[in-house]
C-alpha cells in the first residue's frame, strides 16, 4: 500500500505538467517515445535473458505496450480536448475496469463486493470533480476511457503474470519498458510530427522528469505494489490520484475548487477503501 501511496503523490503532479507545458506544444508521440525510452534506460542494468522463457517475456512486453505505449497515446491526446479537471473526472471508471478484468483473467465469477467498493470510489471521485463539461467532452471522454482500459489491463495483467510466472520484478520491468518502446516508436514513425519537438529547457526538464521518475521509477513501484495488494484495493487506489491531482492543480496553478465537494468526495473514496477491508475480513 505504501508503494501505491508514494506513486500517487508523484503522479499527482503529472496531470498539470503535461497540460501546462506539453499538450499542444510538443508532439504527442515524441513525448511518449522519449518518456518510455528514458524509463527503459533506467532499467537497462536489470535486463536479463538467462533463464527466461518466451511465455514470460512476451506477456511482459505486452503489459508495457498497453500500460505505457497505447495508454500514453490516448492520455496525451485527451489534453487537446478537455481540461485537467475533466481528465481527472473521466479517469474515475478505472477501478471498475480493474475489478472486471482481473476476474476475467482468473476465469471466475465477478466478485460483487469488489465491484461495489469500486463503484463507491467512482461516486466519490464524481462528487469531487463533476462540474461544467466542455463541448469537446465526448472525444476527451472516449480517449480517457481508452487510456483507462489499457492502463487497467496492463496493471492487472502484470499482477497476474507475477502470480503465474514469478521472477525478480526489477528484471521483469525492463521487459515491460521494452514493449512500451516498440509501440511508441512505431507510433512516432507513423504519426509523429518532427516540427513539434520540445523548444524550451523547461519542456525538456518536464519530459526527463516524466521519463525517469514518473514512468521509470513510479510505474515499477506501482506495479510492484499491485502485486502486494488484492485487486479491490488496487481498484480503489486508482482513484486516490484524483483528489491528489486536484490539490496540486489548485495549490501550484491556483485553479479554483469547491472545497465542500472536494472534502466530501475524498471522504467517500477513503470510505470505499475502509468498506473493502471490512469485506475482506
Amino acid at each position: 500500500m505504501l508503494y501505491l501511496i508514494f506513486v500517487t503523490i508523484v503522479w499527482s503532479f503529472s496531470f498539470s505538467f503535461i497540460a501546462v507545458y506539453l499538450s499542444g506544444q510538443v508532439d504527442t508521440w515524441f513525448a511518449v517515445v522519449i518518456r518510455v525510452l528514458l524509463a527503459f534506460i533506467t532499467f537497462i542494468p536489470f535486463l536479463r535473458f538467462k533463464n527466461l522463457r518466451v511465455r514470460q517475456i512476451l506477456p511482459l512486453m505486452g503489459v508495457g505496450a498497453c500500460q505505457l505505449g497505447i495508454m500514453y497515446f490516448f492520455y496525451y491526446n485527451s489534453f487537446l480536448y478537455i481540461s485537467v479537471p475533466e481528465v481527472l473526472l473521466f479517469t474515475i471508471t478505472t477501478p471498475i475496469y480493474v475489478t472486471i478484468i482481473y476476474d476475467l483473467l482468473q476465469h471466475h465469477p465477478l466478485r460483487i463486493s469488489y465491484l461495489f467498493t469500486a463503484i463507491i470510489a467512482v461516486i466519490g471521485a464524481a462528487i469531487i470533480r463533476y462540474d461544467h463539461i466542455s463541448a469537446n467532452f465526448l472525444i476527451g471522454f472516449l480517449l480517457i476511457q481508452g487510456a483507462n482500459i489499457v492502463f487497467a489491463l496492463g496493471q492487472v495483467g502484470y499482477k497476474r503474470i507475477m502470480e503465474l510466472y514469478p521472477l525478480p520484478q526489477h528484471q521483469a520491468f525492463a521487459w515491460v519498458y521494452l514493449g512500451a518502446i516498440i509501440v511508441a516508436t512505431i507510433g512516432w514513425l507513423c504519426f509523429g510530427n518532427p516540427q513539434k519537438l520540445p523548444t524550451t529547457q523547461t519542456q525538456w526538464i518536464i519530459i526527463v522528469w516524466l521519463g525517469v521518475v514518473a514512468s521509470g521509477i513510479c510505474y515499477f513501484l506501482w506495479n510492484f505494489g499491485a502485486t502486494k495488494v488484492d485487486s479491490g484495493t488496487l481498484a480503489i487506489m486508482n482513484n486516490v490520484v484524483i483528489p491528489a491531482g486536484i490539490l496540486v492543480n489548485v495549490l501550484i496553478w491556483h485553479q479554483s475548487i469547491e472545497w465542500t465537494r472536494f472534502l466530501l468526495g475524498s471522504v467517500v473514496i477513503v470510505f470505499a477503501l475502509f468498506i473493502h477491508y471490512k469485506f475482506n475480513k
